[in-house]
C-alpha cells in the first residue's frame, strides 16, 4: 500500500512510511521535476531509486538504515545531503556536495552520540572529510572556515578517527595467571576457615586539627 506523500511545489516529502527502498511510483510521478526530496524516518538501506530524480538539489535521508555500502547515482545538481542518524562509518558521498551532515553516524564522532569522543576527535573528522570533499561550505552544524580548509589540504589525509582495537592482556611468564583479589589481611588469614588473630604494634599518629577533644587527652591515658 502506498504511503503518504506531501507535495509543495518542487519539494517532495515521503516521511515515516517504513519503506526499505524508494517506491518506483514516486520517481515516475515526481522525479522529473523534484528539487528537494525528504525520505526521513524510513527503513532505507539503498538509494538506487534516486536515478529517477535528475533535477534533485537537496536530499534528506535522516533516520534510516543506510550503511557503508551506500551508493548514490549521478546527481549533477545535488548540493545538499543530510545523512544524520544512519549507520555510516565512512564518507561515501558525491564530490559535488557543498552541504553535508553526518551527525549520528559512526563516521562522525559527535559527543552527543559518542560520549567517549571529544572535540579534538570531532575536529580531526572535519579535517578528514574536508580533505575528501574540499568544496564543502557547510559540514554538520558548522560553516567551514578558511583555516579548516587549509589544515584539511595539508594534514587532512592523516586525520581519520579510528577506534583502537582492544587486545587481550598478555600475562608474563612466572606470574600468577589467577591472582587472589586484593585484601589487606596477611596471606595466612585469607582462608575463610582459618580464623587467627594477629597482634602487632602499630604506631598511629593522629593530627586532629578539627577535633576539640584532643586537647583534654593526657599522655598517660594513651
Amino acid at each position: 500500500m502506498a504511503g503518504s506523500i506531501a507535495l509543495n511545489g518542487t519539494q517532495i516529502s515521503y516521511i515515516g512510511n517504513d519503506c526499505k527502498e524508494i517506491p518506483e511510483y514516486i520517481g515516475k510521478a515526481y522525479g522529473h521535476f523534484a528539487k528537494r526530496l525528504d525520505l526521513s524516518f524510513n527503513q532505507l538501506r539503498a538509494l538506487a531509486g534516486l536515478k529517477m530524480f535528475p533535477e534533485l538539489e537537496e536530499l534528506i535521508v535522516d533516520n534510516n538504515q543506510l550503511g557503508n555500502d551506500l551508493r548514490l547515482p549521478r546527481l549533477p545538481r545535488l548540493h545538499t545531503l543530510t545523512l544524520n542518524k544512519n549507520q555510516i562509518s565512512f564518507d561515501r558521498v558525491t564530490p559535488a556536495l557543498e552541504y553535508l551532515s553526518l551527525l549520528g553516524n559512526q563516521a562522525c564522532p559527535n559527543q552527543l552520540v559518542s560520549p567517549d569522543k571529544d572535540e579534538d576527535d570531532y575536529q580531526r573528522y572535519r579535517y578528514f572529510v574536508l580533505h575528501k570533499l574540499p568544496q564543502l561550505k557547510f559540514l554538520d552544524t558548522r560553516k567551514v572556515t578558511k583555516r579548516e580548509s587549509m589544515e584539511a589540504r595539508e594534514r587532512g589525509e592523516f586525520m581519520k578517527v579510528v577506534k583502537p582495537k582492544c587486545d587481550a592482556p598478555s600475562t608474563e611468564a612466572g606470574k600468577d595467571s589467577n591472582p587472589l583479589p586484593y585484601t589487606p589481611l596477611p596471606r595466612g588469614s585469607r582462608d575463610g576457615s582459618n580464623h587467627r588473630g594477629l597482634f602487632t604494634k602499630c604506631r598511629y599518629i593522629y593530627y586532629g586539627k578539627h577535633s576539640e577533644g584532643n586537647r583534654f587527652i593526657r599522655n598517660d591515658q594513651l
